[in-house]
């Protein structure tokens, strides 16, 4: 249907959740708002709107927040007070950085594997509010793709994700890093991953990733 869809309206295949809900609301169809949600701790956005307030209120609580696509898009972030928002792929770092920092927690963002819309949705909303946004993901085929993906949508930055941070943390035996695609910031990365082939899980260099929060 959605190859039907791109045909009639003279547009390229959707190659991702954003084109599909676009190619969708193109057609007349709106897709669930509810189901796609982002997961983030230490956000405190400016306003007094029940996004900001509610997020603030949480943050001061020293608790995560969910928010979904609807709310992002009824109540877009207007305004940040920090500089720096940093993003993880897995809930457990972000739980690791609640537990380490409380109510003090810095600016994080969780892609929870696969971004979906709610989670570019609100990285946009951070840059365009003034944010720099930092990526960091699994040292796998798949995390790599994720964390290219979210520089290519979100306009975000690596964090932590070169050849040597690879090759510094990478244990003797462990999972397969799957099919390994090229990424745009490092040209030997994706070699390096494929000689070694053994996958970096995010929880492995958690405690270098905190301490770069505590140190910014």
């Amino acid at each position: 249907m959605l190859r039907a869809l791109a045909c009639l309206y003279d547009e390229p295949p959707p190659a991702n959740a954003e084109q599909r809900r676009a190619l969708w609301r193109k057609a007349g169809l709106e897709c669930d708002t509810l189901s796609a949600s982002v997961l983030g701790a230490g956000l405190r956005p400016l306003g007094e709107g029940p996004l900001a307030t509610t997020t603030r209120l949480w943050t001061a609580a020293g608790q995560a927040t969910r928010l979904t696509l609807a709310q992002l898009r009824a109540d877009p972030v207007a305004g940040i007070p920090h500089p720096q928002v940093w993003i993880v792929e897995n809930p457990s770092v972000l739980a690791q950085a609640l537990d380490r920092f409380g109510p003090g927690c810095p600016p994080l963002v969780c892609t929870s594997g696969w971004p979906n819309t709610a989670v570019i949705e609100l990285l946009r909303q951070l840059r365009a509010a003034g944010a720099e946004l930092r990526c960091h993901a699994d040292f796998d085929g798949e995390g790599l793709r994720i964390a290219a993906y979210v520089v290519a949508k979100a306009g975000a930055s690596p964090w932590r994700m070169t050849t040597r941070d690879y090759l510094s943390a990478v244990p003797a035996h462990g999972p397969s890093v799957g099919r390994v695609s090229e990424v745009p910031w490092d040209a030997d990365l994706a070699a390096a991953l494929r000689f070694k082939g053994v996958t970096v899980l995010e929880e492995r260099v958690a405690d270098s990733l905190l301490d770069d929060l505590d140190a910014a």
